[in-house]
């Protein structure tokens, strides 16, 4: 992995600097950032503007990762697009000894089909980290900072401060910032960085956040306190107080975006419409039924803890069997310990990634930490997803309320599986 921000530069340059077109929030942060830009998406659409819409991995397709007003790009765009780009990445790469990356070819197409459409705003999610990330070529006038934890420390450092200092770099001149709490280690980069960029902050816990969740048929009813006042009933159909977090920060950022803020605040109604229509696949997707089969993308100890408290607080599994995929660099006893109080039992597997967990070593962990009787290894994930259901039905003499499967580890884990369950 090679960050080089000069050759997208290059490219942008060649193409026009379609990034410039026009204005961007941006989103960076360890976990969040992907339900945010949904969310975000979903009430600037609500307020009547164009949007494009960036993020990664995808799914199914490539095409979920530029999306145009909500839907992801079409075959025909995207092909167009390509063919549009790629000559001229062909003259950057004659010029470097290393060639440009997937990233940020997909970033390089995503800006000039966002100028293409045109769009009235970017909503755009880091890959990995900020400063040096292909899309920081954006400098975004919106920046909007999840909670920070530790991951992807081989290549952002090896402690909070060192990832939120890589962070806090999509902060530019005059930006408005939009950070969830944080730890004091994550804060202080983010404060540092503020006052260098002459950048406005505002804080969840102080200028923004979430008065009130209560429970609700198919997701969570919420009072937002927002930058220009109280947003009540809000109904956001994901279910967490992670979720009820990112519904905070989306509304923050689009209120800072449309001018609100002091008093002045947006419709009640529009906002209601905005969030009642957001979902946010992969993350704890309810695939099938009798018995339940939840997918998650939960891929590090921060992300699971947040999907192990929503499970405990929202579904009320008797009776719970996780099967779980994690790619090689992941911190798999970190997840797994998370998962043991609520998991009955686990199968282990392998998902489709170059880079995933030998299945030997993910067994070894899992035994150490649920002991030999509570895990089954399957070779392949159709034959982990059967050996679930088989083990769900079994240990509850086929009594399916309550009962319930988890397959989560990795975005990778997900999609695989999203494409044998989902119809």
């Amino acid at each position: 992995m090679a960050f080089d921000l000069q050759k997208i530069r290059d490219l942008m340059d060649v193409l026009g600097s379609p990034q410039r077109a026009y204005p961007a929030i941006h989103l960076t942060g360890t976990n969040g950032k992907t339900s945010t830009a949904r969310m975000i998406d979903s009430l600037l659409r609500a307020h009547g503007v164009h949007t494009g819409r960036y993020t990664s991995p995808h799914l199914e397709t490539v095409r979920e990762r530029i999306s145009l007003d909500g839907d992801p790009v079409s075959e025909e765009r995207l092909a167009a697009v390509y063919d549009e780009v790629a000559p001229l990445a062909e003259l950057i790469d004659a010029r470097v000894s290393e060639p440009l990356t997937y990233f940020d070819m997909t970033t390089a197409m995503a800006y000039a089909a966002f100028a293409d459409a045109p769009v009235d705003v970017a909503v755009v999610e880091v890959g990995l980290g900020g400063e040096e990330d292909a899309t920081n070529v954006i400098e975004a006038g919106v920046c909007v900072i999840t909670p920070i934890g530790l991951d992807h420390t081989e290549w952002l450092g090896d402690t909070i401060e060192d990832i939120a200092w890589a962070k806090a770099g999509i902060i530019h001149q005059g930006a408005t910032v939009i950070s969830a709490i944080q730890t004091e280690e994550a804060m202080r980069p983010i404060l540092e960085r503020c006052l260098e960029m002459n950048a406005t902050l505002a804080r969840e816990g102080s200028e923004f956040g979430v008065v009130q969740r209560d429970i609700a048929v198919g997701g969570q009813m919420l009072t937002l306190q927002g930058l220009g006042g109280v947003y009540e009933e809000v109904f956001l159909p994901l279910f967490g107080a992670h979720q009820a977090q990112n519904a905070a920060l989306a509304l923050a950022a689009v209120e800072a975006f449309l001018g609100a803020g002091k008093d002045k605040q947006l419709e009640v109604e529009v906002v209601r419409e905005g969030f009642a229509t957001v979902d946010s696949p992969g993350r704890l997707e309810r695939v099938r039924s009798a018995p339940t089969i939840l997918l998650d993308g939960a891929h590090n100890p921060h992300g699971m803890a947040a999907t192990v408290s929503a499970l405990e607080e929202e579904f009320t599994f008797r009776h719970l069997v996780a099967v779980v995929a994690v790619l090689g660099d992941k911190d798999a006893a970190g997840l797994l310990d998370l998962l043991e109080p609520i998991a009955a039992r686990i199968v282990v597997t392998r998902n489709s990634s170059p880079r995933t967990m030998p299945l030997e070593e993910l067994e070894q962990i899992a035994v150490e930490i649920f002991g030999e009787d509570r895990v089954t290894v399957a070779q392949t994930m159709p034959d982990a997803i059967e050996e679930a259901v088989v083990i769900a039905e079994s240990d509850t003499d086929g009594e399916l309320s309550g009962v319930g499967v988890l397959i989560t580890g990795s975005i990778v884990t997900v999609a695989d599986a999203r494409k044998l369950l989902k119809r």
